[in-house]
C-alpha cells in the first residue's frame, strides 16, 4: 500500500516533467538549446499568481470544466496501475471505470470550450469529439484483449500478470496504445501543441480563453494524462515484476523517460498529418488492437 501510494504521490509531482523531456528532445533534433526541463514547473507558478478572465459571453460551466477535468484525471490516476502494477482501487471492471473517465474528462473540456460562443473553440471541440469516435474504441478493445489474456477484469490484475511469453500480443496492443497516446495527448502526427493556427489546432484551441489558474491547472492536467496514459504503455512494453520495489520503480520511471524521449523522436522526424489522415491512423490503432483480440481467441 505505502508503494501505490508513493506512485501516485510520484506521479502528481513528476508528471510536468514529461512536456520537458519532450522539449528538449525536439530542441536536440533542431539544434536549439531548448527550453529548461522544468519549464511547464515556471509557467505553472506564473500562471498561479495571476487573475483568470472570463468573457461575459461564458457561464458556470466554463469555469468548472478545468477542475472537473482534474479531478476525473485524478480519479484515474487511484485506478490505473504504476510500478509493479499496482493501483490504489481496484475490483473486477475497473477497466470499463477508466474508459468512462476519459470520456467524462472529455465532456468537459468540450462543454467548457462550446460555452465560450467562440467559433474557433467549437470547431476544436466538434475535432475532439469526431477522433475520439476513433480513439476510444482502440483503448476499449485494448484493454479488453489484455483482460482476456491474463483472465482479469481489473487494471491492477491485468498488469500484473503479464509475462514475456505473451511476446507478440504485447507488442500488438502497446502499438496501438502508442498511437492513442499521441491522439489522446494532442501531439504529432495527430495535433501540434506548440502551433497558434486556430484552423489546424485541436486541443490548444479549445482552451484559448482560458487564463491564470484556470490555464494552469488545464496544463498540469495535460501533464498528467500523459503520466497516466504513458504507464498503459510502459506497462504493456515492459512486463516485469520483480518484487523489488525499488528496482521495479526504477524500470517504470526509466520506461516512462524512453517513452518521453520516443515521443520527442517521433515529433522531431514526422509533419502533423492532414485532419482527414487522422481517422486512418485512429483505424489502424484499432485495427491493431483487434487483430491482438483475434490472435488471443484463436
Amino acid at each position: 500500500m505505502k508503494s501505490v501510494l508513493l506512485n501516485i504521490i510520484l506521479a502528481l509531482i513528476a508528471a510536468p516533467l514529461l512536456p520537458g523531456i519532450i522539449n528538449r528532445v525536439k530542441a536536440v533534433f533542431a539544434g536549439r538549446k531548448g527550453q529548461p526541463l522544468l519549464q511547464l514547473y515556471y509557467d505553472l507558478h506564473k500562471l498561479l499568481k495571476k487573475s483568470a478572465v472570463f468573457s461575459s459571453a461564458t457561464t458556470f460551466f466554463f469555469w468548472v470544466g478545468p477542475l472537473a477535468g482534474f479531478a476525473v484525471l485524478a480519479g484515474s490516476l487511484l485506478v490505473v496501475p504504476q510500478a509493479q502494477g499496482k493501483s490504489l482501487v481496484q475490483f473486477p471492471g475497473d477497466i470499463i471505470l477508466f474508459v468512462y473517465l476519459f470520456g467524462v474528462m472529455r465532456f468537459f473540456a468540450v462543454v467548457s470550450a462550446m460555452d465560450t460562443g467562440s467559433s474557433f473553440e467549437g470547431m476544436g471541440a466538434s475535432r475532439e469529439i469526431q477522433f475520439a469516435v476513433f480513439a476510444e474504441p482502440a483503448l476499449f478493445v485494448g484493454l479488453v484483449t489484455l483482460a482476456r489474456k491474463t483472465a482479469n477484469l481489473s487494471l491492477s490484475g491485468i498488469y500484473s500478470s503479464f509475462s514475456w511469453h505473451d511476446g507478440t500480443i504485447l507488442m500488438l496492443v502497446s502499438a496501438a496504445f502508442f498511437i492513442i497516446f499521441l491522439a489522446e495527448n494532442s501531439r504529432l502526427p495527430v495535433d501540434d501543441p506548440n502551433t497558434h493556427l486556430e484552423l489546424t489546432m485541436i486541443h490548444e484551441v479549445m482552451v484559448l480563453d482560458h487564463s491564470g489558474p484556470d490555464l494552469a491547472i488545464i496544463f498540469y492536467s495535460a501533464s498528467l494524462k500523459l503520466w497516466i496514459l504513458g504507464s498503459l504503455v510502459v506497462g504493456a512494453i515492459i512486463p516485469m515484476h520483480t518484487g523489488n520495489i525499488i528496482f521495479d520503480e526504477l524500470i517504470f520511471l526509466s520506461g516512462i523517460a524512453a517513452l518521453s524521449l520516443a515521443v520527442g523522436i517521433v515529433e522531431s522526424c514526422m509533419a502533423r498529418l492532414k485532419l482527414l489522415k487522422v481517422p486512418q491512423l485512429l483505424i489502424a490503432g484499432f485495427a491493431l488492437a483487434m487483430l491482438a483480440l483475434i490472435f488471443q481467441i484463436m
